[in-house]
């Protein structure tokens, strides 16, 4: 009698239709209302992430500060007093604990969506779910992550004085953030799907973004960038690629934001106009990754 009665609710139920695409939905929101409508799904995929990346620790979420902590201890020593690169650059601390904590937002942004397929291979392979949900999750992880290194480089700014003078420059924190999310949302979304068929993607990314710090003024200057281009005679089409650079622009944004001791020296000219246009590029950008993530998608549970 139960089996009956359960035969005849799932007749009653509506069939809803779906594709490589995702739901065939009629209304308007298409795929931003399907996520949308998952928003606690959502909600519980990041929870999971962040409570199984400490489990069974001691320390727990101590660890979202001890880590990068010791990458600035690290760096902070041997690049800024072993070989001097704090000299010229005021509170070189602050300055350093800066970049490093906007560029680790975007390194574990980019690194976890990227596998965040192949993790949930279980619920991918056996249920529908909007697949753009997973790299969403593990980017809102890698964003509560971030938000706590805030907090503590915002009050190591404070203690040691090199917040600016006017706080107005701190909202130079908000187009940082939206310019590295933007792009981290677009390398999440096509490489999370290009993983599925070519897991040596994972691979190559972990040295690409080791190589991509160096390409962005966190542990020198900008002075000095600016000084070595000019002494090596370096082309001026290649100095506009290095400094229109989005990690670049982010970084240099989120100096401004946090670092008080900069000049106008110290920043490329037209900084929010460069930041706009990076941004708007990156728009589009996150349009096309999608395009290619729900070409790929139709196939991920074959592949896997």
């Amino acid at each position: 009698m139960e089996t009956e009665l359960r035969y005849a609710r799932l007749a009653e139920a509506p069939f809803t239709r779906t594709d490589s695409s995702g739901l065939k939905l009629n209304v308007r929101g298409g795929k931003i209302r399907e996520l949308f409508q998952r928003r606690e799904l959502l909600r519980l995929l990041v929870r999971r992430d962040l409570q199984a990346r400490y489990r069974d620790s001691v320390l727990g979420f101590l660890w979202t500060v001890i880590r990068p902590v010791i990458v600035f201890l690290m760096y902070f020593v041997v690049l800024g007093k072993f070989l001097r690169a704090a000299e010229g650059v005021p509170d070189f601390a602050v300055y350093l604990f800066a970049g490093l904590t906007l560029y680790g937002f975007f390194n574990e942004m980019v690194v976890s969506s990227t596998g965040s397929i192949l993790a949930n291979s279980g619920l991918v392979k056996k249920i529908y779910l909007p697949r753009e949900i997973f790299p969403l999750a593990s980017m809102g992880g890698a964003g509560f992550m971030f938000l706590v290194q805030c907090l503590v480089l915002l009050l190591a700014a404070a203690i040691f004085g090199a917040l600016p003078e006017n706080p107005v420059q701190m909202l130079w924190f908000f187009p940082s953030v939206a310019l590295i999310l933007v792009y981290g949302l677009a390398l999440g979304l096509c490489l999370s799907a290009v993983n599925v068929y070519l897991r040596d993607v994972q691979y190559l990314l972990d040295l690409v973004v080791m190589l991509a710090m160096w390409a962005s003024p966190i542990v020198y200057s900008w002075k000095m960038v600016t000084s070595a281009f000019e002494s090596f005679h370096l082309p001026t089409w290649l100095f506009e690629i290095y400094q229109n650079n989005p990690i670049t622009l982010g970084v240099l944004g989120f100096h401004r934001a946090f670092w008080g001791g900069g000049t106008p020296a110290d920043y490329p000219t037209h900084l929010g106009l460069r930041m706009l246009i990076a941004f708007l590029i990156g728009v589009v950008l996150v349009f096309l990754a999608h395009r290619v993530f729900k070409r790929l998608q139709g196939n991920f549970a074959q592949e896997l």
